[in-house]
């Protein structure tokens, strides 16, 4: 099947741009947690101030398995752009919404209720979104190019926290203290409106992937199929992809979680509190930009690198150096600004093995009858159970025992994960997806032959 080049960047771009949309609005809250949400809404909890707001940031993590067993189910049903254009639309409304809660001094214990119940919503919308995006990039991507453009996926999201994150430093860097905590704090939450609204409008001009329309002109009854019988194709033939794709996700998101939402904390907040080296807010958001950017200028090279190579050599490269340099990452936190730059670029590195390649490799996983929903479940609780938690359970454990190299355990447990998991990895680079036909766009076709004038000669279709 051959489609055309135009239309598979379209795609790329609608998927792309909402998902830089979906996790702005996602990231923004980890950046503005330890700087000033602890402050407005939990003010009376002293130094357990910032385990109760990374609490609140795991929350959302509650809701994203129910949110890809319904989103996924439906997309599997009914398409997956218009499953992607509710998820999108449901994120701005909460994100938005959170931005006008009002403080613990003025609502008392509503506000952290309230801020509490919206990362639930955040987290349900999240739960279909990533995987039905995923599954969207990769379905329209030709065979032989599919690494390429899976890592447009993940450019857009390192997108999405930079630009998150980008705001929220203007935001601390411009306010003065008192301003911040009474008003500020709420404009990056705002400025989701407009990003959702501008996903929404290309979702929704784009029509279905090549697969699902193969599918349902072969096949339209698979649209009915029920959950139960979903579970149990997994379970009698897909029991090993199930649990590859399972190890590489945890990998990845773990890596991806310390990352993004702990390490501000630990920075700013943790370090400080234990007499270590820390730095300021405005100087840990710029270090955490500085990296991203560096992994914006990289990602897509290397994902159109696993076209050539493999995706399995770069996961398996990644698995190793969260072994081998988690730990030592840690410790150069704890050793100054130019330490601190060393190692968020060495954890930055490792995550960028995965995130380049795990959107090509795992819709390759799950045949286009199942591939949503499959994917968002165990994307979604592997996530939840130990990628979205970890900020969470690092800080606790780091303040009940005093020992400040939890995150570099956390992350050499995400190394030994992804071994294992890549060592079981079927190689899918180049090859269709399971259940779709050969898939190429007109750019790779060879150009048609040419009369004596020059002009193209017509070819046989």
């Amino acid at each position: 099947m051959v489609q055309e080049e135009r239309t598979v960047r379209r795609a790329t771009t609608a998927a792309a741009v909402g998902n830089v949309a979906e996790w702005y609005d996602f990231g923004i809250y980890s950046y503005l947690a330890a700087v000033v949400l602890d402050r407005v809404f939990f003010p009376e909890v002293g130094e357990w101030a910032a385990v109760y707001t990374l609490g609140a940031f795991a929350a959302a993590f509650v809701m994203r398995p129910l949110g890809g067993l319904i989103f996924g189910r439906l997309g599997d049903r009914y398409g997956r752009t218009k499953v992607l254009s509710a998820t999108i639309l449901l994120m701005a409304f909460a994100t938005v919404l959170l931005g006008l809660v009002p403080s613990y001094g003025a609502a008392g214990m509503l506000a952290p209720v309230l801020v509490l119940l919206l990362r639930m919503l955040q987290g349900f919308s999240a739960g279909g979104e990533y995987v039905g995006a995923l599954t969207l990039m990769a379905e329209y991507a030709p065979d032989r190019r599919r690494g390429f453009f899976g890592s447009w996926l993940e450019f857009s999201t390192i997108t999405g926290y930079t630009l998150g994150a980008s705001t929220c430093g203007a935001v601390i860097a411009l306010l003065p203290d008192d301003q911040l905590v009474a008003w500020g704090w709420r404009v990056p939450f705002m400025l989701a409106l407009p990003l959702g609204v501008a996903g929404l409008y290309l979702r929704m001009r784009l029509e279905d992937t090549p697969a699902f329309r193969q599918q349902m002109e072969r096949s339209p009854a698979l649209a009915t199929m029920s959950t139960k019988r979903a579970v149990q194709i997994v379970r009698r033939h897909y029991r090993t992809g199930a649990l590859v794709a399972a190890g590489v996700i945890v990998a990845w998101n773990v890596t991806n979680y310390v990352l993004t939402n702990y390490i501000p904390t630990y920075l700013t907040g943790t370090l400080p509190r234990f007499g270590e080296i820390g730095t300021g807010s405005g100087v840990a958001t710029g270090m955490q930009v500085a990296v991203m950017l560096v992994m914006l200028c990289m990602i897509v090279g290397v994902g159109r690198l696993s076209d050539r190579i493999g995706r399995k050599p770069i996961l398996m490269t990644g698995s190793v150096a969260l072994v081998l340099l988690g730990l030592p990452a840690v410790w150069l936190l704890r050793t100054g600004t130019l330490g601190q730059i060393a190692g968020l670029l060495i954890i930055g590195l490792c995550l960028m093995c995965f995130a380049a390649v795990s959107p090509s490799t795992l819709p390759a996983l799950f045949p286009t009858m199942i591939r949503y929903s499959s994917l968002a479940v165990i994307f979604n609780l592997s996530v939840s159970l130990f990628a979205g938690t970890a900020p969470t359970i690092i800080e606790t454990a780091v303040t009940a025992t005093g020992n400040l190299d939890w995150p570099g355990y956390y992350l050499i447990g995400a190394g030994v994960i992804g071994l294992v998991a890549t060592r079981h990895l079927r190689e899918h680079a180049g090859k269709p997806l399971d259940g779709a036909a050969p898939l190429t766009s007109s750019a790779e076709l060879p150009p048609p032959p040419l009369s004596e004038d020059g002009v193209p000669l017509e070819q046989p279709r």
